[in-house]
């Protein structure tokens, strides 16, 4: 609907684009309510330059204009999917000329299409260029007198580490069985995901997207699985691996000894998710579609033959979607999330799990808690997240928006607002002190979350308005302010205009979006 396209999905381009400063956007290949965005002059010259105020490169996605005839069926021929594209506001087609080449040109020529819209094109694409320096005196994308460049030199490596560290999300620690500490004796690791590094990676990435149509090279860069990670992280534990299934087929043929060394081991880590790639080739990634959100293939048996052992288990989940886990959210000893972490996964995973990185990531998607359960957003009104009297399904997620546990604990107090009233136009000062209760250094996300009680439409429960990392030693305390907008509090209003309403907004700062301390 119009509403969740203007109210949900273009914030955070508008925000790339604003805030961000990226300079190219490529359109969508899909439609909104019929309209494919290839063809839509309002959404990319509309939205997209007259109200954001973009000024940089639009460029096709591949071979999307050319779909405007193929797939869409809203063109005859190549030229005219070329005059709408062109039209609406793409300015470069990718990654060949199929329609902005000669049968575009001929539709020029014939006066069928404007030269101006061609001239409009051109002048952005070489705006940009100059501004990049392609089109300097002397520049020369022939020459080559560049040393070999390094692709992967140690600061990259360590912005990776620290990302990656970072984004791990401890959703569940029952018991306090995390860390693992040095003092294990013995380790089961189970499962398709614990001695795959290219579990790691998305499906654009060059091990997942390049490599399988390239068999016998590697990587090209130091990639290390969790099972390498962990040797390294607990030279002291006896660790037993078995990769108990693959990702994605339909064979139980290692359950038996996976299941065995569950059995002799003190805790049990089973590392289960996706392999991406791209079209079918994986399970998860472009073109790789899900029917349900159970774990793929029998990796959901595999789970629940090395729950039946008795032996604490660790779940961990390396994955590109949210899969269902609430099956596991009170059998599990522990649940880790990570979403594709990187060529510095492992040894991040490791660190985790060991103690030596302290989880500080929070979910920015929920958890289903069944497998046919809907990837559903937190954002709805009171209405779609009340089962009691309106349905038999329990629609609360097994894991909400924002949630992430740490080692240590924060305590919240002195929520202070630097204003009770402010124009629809105007912001406010919102602050809050943050307390470090536990015994070592971590960080927590603090999130601000802002409701609007009574409108002229329905508004969700709560909608996260801002967050802030903040790091903190043991007994450590930081005062911490967002500055909040009104623009944050607008809404598409009952006439599809945007609006700030007039009214009381209620303000909650938290831990996650149902653990609201302030």
């Amino acid at each position: 609907g119009r509403r969740e396209f203007n109210d949900v999905i273009l914030p955070p381009f508008e925000m790339a684009l604003r805030e961000g400063g990226a300079r190219s956007v490529m359109n969508s290949y899909s439609d909104v309510d019929g309209m494919p965005a290839g063809a839509d002059p309002s959404l990319l010259t509309g939205t997209l330059r007259e109200d954001w105020g973009f000024e940089g490169t639009v460029v096709s996605d591949y071979w999307s204009i050319a779909f405007l005839r193929t797939m869409h069926r809203i063109a005859a021929t190549e030229g005219e999917a070329g005059a709408r594209a062109l039209a609406a506001g793409i300015d470069v087609e990718l990654p060949d000329t199929l329609c902005y080449g000669e049968p575009l040109a001929e539709l020029v020529r014939n006066g069928t299409v404007s030269e101006d819209l061609v001239d409009r094109a051109v002048r952005r694409v070489l705006s940009q260029k100059a501004e990049l320096g392609l089109l300097d005196a002397g520049f020369d994308p022939e020459v080559d007198t560049e040393e070999p460049i390094d692709f992967d030199p140690p600061a990259h490596r360590a912005i990776a580490r620290d990302l990656a560290e970072q984004s791990v999300v401890l959703l569940d620690n029952r018991d306090g069985i995390l860390p693992l500490g040095q003092n294990l004796t013995s380790l089961a690791l189970v499962g398709p995901c614990a001695d795959d590094p290219n579990a790691f990676f998305g499906c654009y990435s060059f091990p997942n997207h390049v490599l399988p149509h390239h068999p016998g090279y590697d990587n090209g860069i130091e990639t290390g699985s969790l099972l390498d990670a962990l040797a390294t992280e607990l030279p002291g534990t006896r660790i037993a691996y078995e990769q108990g299934c693959p990702v994605k087929d339909i064979d139980r043929g290692g359950f038996d000894a996976a299941v065995e060394q569950a059995r002799k081991a003190d805790v049990c880590v089973a590392v289960v998710g996706d392999r991406a790639g791209l079209f079918g080739l994986g399970t998860s990634g472009e073109g790789c579609d899900a029917e349900d959100l159970a774990l793929p293939g029998v990796q959901d048996e595999l789970v629940e033959a090395l729950l039946a052992t008795g032996t604490p288990v660790v779940l961990l989940v390396v994955s590109g979607r949210p899969y269902a886990l609430g099956a596991y959210a009170d059998r599990a000893a522990a649940v880790v999330q990570a979403f594709f972490p990187g060529e510095e996964g492992g040894s991040a995973l490791a660190g985790v799990l060991s103690g030596r990185v302290t989880p500080s990531g929070k979910l920015p998607v929920q958890v289903p808690r069944s497998r046919g359960g809907q990837p559903a957003t937190y954002l709805h009104a009171p209405l779609g997240g009340n089962s009691e009297g309106v349905s038999n399904l329990d629609p609360s997620p097994a894991y909400a928006f924002g949630h992430g546990l740490s080692y240590t604990t924060f305590a919240y107090e002195g929520l202070e607002l630097g204003a009770e009233q402010i124009p629809t136009d105007g912001e406010v000062e919102i602050t809050c002190l943050v307390r470090n209760t536990g015994d070592r250094t971590g960080a927590e996300v603090v999130q601000l979350y802002t409701a609007d009680p009574v409108a002229q439409l329905p508004r969700p429960v709560t909608q996260l308005t801002g967050f802030a990392r903040v790091r903190l030693a043991p007994g450590e305390q930081r005062r911490v302010t967002f500055r909040l907008h009104a623009d944050r509090l607008a809404y598409t209003g009952a006439d599809m205009s945007r609006i700030v309403e007039p009214g009381e907004i209620e303000v909650m700062v938290g831990s996650s979006s149902t653990d609201i301390r302030l």
